[in-house]
């Protein structure tokens, strides 16, 4: 069990939310401890590193947003016709318009047409037809839980870097991203991990 008072009151952590939280950020939270309770997950570590992500990837909200950029950005990115057009297709990015439809949205951002399909066939949820059901916050934790816990961001999942025999913040970017922020993001995650270890003596 987690005394949340506790946890909201810890020094490093009130310092990385610069202090305070905004009704949004507390809410985001406590909708991610809720979701870890109701899942009856042990390992803090897994927590630690989802709060982690979810801070670095809304930029400190705990709230589901669109991936930052816009649309000439998206489309960039993620369209037939843009600048990556196998790799658009790779991912069923296969119609004039799906980068911008498809773009990342959520805690981490689920983008590409096939992310769509596959994690609204497991949640049951037409996310390929209505791609912003994934900013809905009930959604989108459900989304971010699956993901990391799963591996079907990338193939990779928390359980492969916290385990009994490894202990891996740094490499865990790996579930998300790659490598990109991973030593910031295992910042973060030592200070979610020592305020949800004091909050649960």
């Amino acid at each position: 069990m987690i005394a949340r008072e506790t946890f909201f009151k810890d020094a490093a952590v009130l310092a990385l939310f610069r202090g305070d939280y905004s009704p949004g950020q507390s809410s985001g939270i406590n909708a991610i401890f809720d979701e870890w309770a109701a899942r009856k997950y042990t390992d803090l570590r897994w927590l630690a590193y989802i709060l982690a992500t979810a801070f670095h990837e809304t930029q400190r909200k705990m709230q589901p947003i669109d991936e930052y950029g816009g649309p000439d950005y998206w489309f960039r990115m993620y369209d037939p016709e843009g600048d990556r057009p196998d790799f658009a297709r790779e991912n069923g990015n296969i119609y004039p318009g799906d980068g911008v439809k498809f773009h990342g949205r959520g805690l981490p951002q689920l983008t590409w047409r096939n992310n769509y399909r596959t994690m609204g066939t497991r949640l049951k949820v037409d996310l390929e037809g209505k791609p912003d059901l994934a900013l809905v916050p009930a959604i989108a934790i459900q989304i971010m839980f699956e993901g990391m816990v799963f591996g079907l961001y990338t193939g990779k999942s928390l359980g492969m870097y916290f385990n009994d025999t490894r202990d891996a913040p740094i490499d865990a970017r790996r579930i998300v991203n790659g490598t990109d922020k991973a030593e910031l993001i295992a910042g973060y995650h030592r200070t979610f991990l020592a305020a949800l270890r004091s909050a649960s003596a």
